[in-house]
């Protein structure tokens, strides 16, 4: 006798009741292996899965048991507005990085320069460039593999304005290029515990740890942005959750004013912004 959805969901979950997300887990994995909406899963219950799909589900529900981001094993992550294509050579987007876009549109205005920095999956200037086809946006990286894949997102969606280049922060860029940078850097300690916790044992540490404080990368993105910043351009970083007063004070060390701070969806500080003053350059 062949199983239903409603089998395969109680099967899921009792095999992942240790995961921090059994329900959308199972959720995401059976949609991939059904290829239908969420929606299907409770209109179609009783509807049964073939062997060969039976096989794959419990499979794939192994793989997730043993840890594996549900991201890497289904190849996409959702993001803003987008479906991005994920892989182990960057950061799997986090819903709370969607801050960052969110601050950052608030900003933008037509015909502006944007830069992000570290861009990974491509999902931050994606979405920018998504949201607003009066801007140009470029996106860069040091490893070769996330510029190929955040090109290939960029083709997927067929945005024609977002350029990418390989390359380390703001080095290879002339001054007052830009008229907003924004960027998600490592910001996590080296000794931090977390790195052999849950999906960030999957991911690249060149993404995540920035050096013994975890500001390494931030101080470096920080002294470089006031020289490539346009007068009265601003800065937004994200950042670690009880990093929130060391960026705001290495943001004023480096003379931006109007600095803000800002909480992610769940009410942790996550992100600074900045703007530099109309003659610091």
């Amino acid at each position: 006798m062949l199983s239903t959805i409603h089998d395969a969901q109680a099967y899921g979950r009792l095999e992942l009741a240790d995961s921090p997300s059994p329900d959308i887990d199972v959720q995401l994995l059976l949609c991939f292996v059904l290829e239908c909406s969420p929606v299907r899963l409770m209109t179609a219950s009783e509807a049964s899965l073939t062997e060969p799909q039976w096989q794959q589900f419990a499979s794939l529900i192994e793989r997730r048991k043993q840890g594996e981001p549900v991201a890497h094993i289904i190849g996409t992550r959702g993001f803003w507005s987008l479906d991005l294509a994920v892989d182990a050579s960057t950061l799997i987007p986090r819903p709370d990085t969607e801050l960052l876009v969110s601050l950052a549109l608030g900003k933008l205005k037509p015909g502006m320069c944007i830069v992000d920095l570290g861009t990974g999956t491509g999902a931050i200037a994606l979405s920018l460039a998504a949201e607003r086809s009066d801007i140009n946006v470029i996106a860069t990286d040091l490893q070769p593999a996330a510029i190929r894949l955040a090109e290939r997102n960029r083709q997927s969606h067929d945005l024609s304005n977002v350029s990418l280049v390989q390359m380390a922060w703001l080095g290879g860029f002339q001054s007052q290029a830009f008229d907003l940078i924004v960027s998600n850097p490592p910001y996590i300690e080296s000794s931090d515990p977390h790195l052999a916790q849950g999906d960030v044992r999957f991911e690249p540490l060149t993404a995540l740890v920035s050096g013994d404080d975890g500001l390494d990368d931030i101080r470096q993105i920080v002294s470089q942005a006031r020289r490539c910043l346009k007068p009265g351009g601003w800065l937004l970083v994200e950042h670690g959750y009880d990093q929130s007063e060391h960026v705001q004070n290495l943001f004023a060390e480096a003379g931006f004013e109007q600095i803000t701070a800002h909480q992610d969806f769940g009410g942790q500080d996550r992100a600074v912004m900045g703007q530099l003053g109309a003659f610091t350059n």
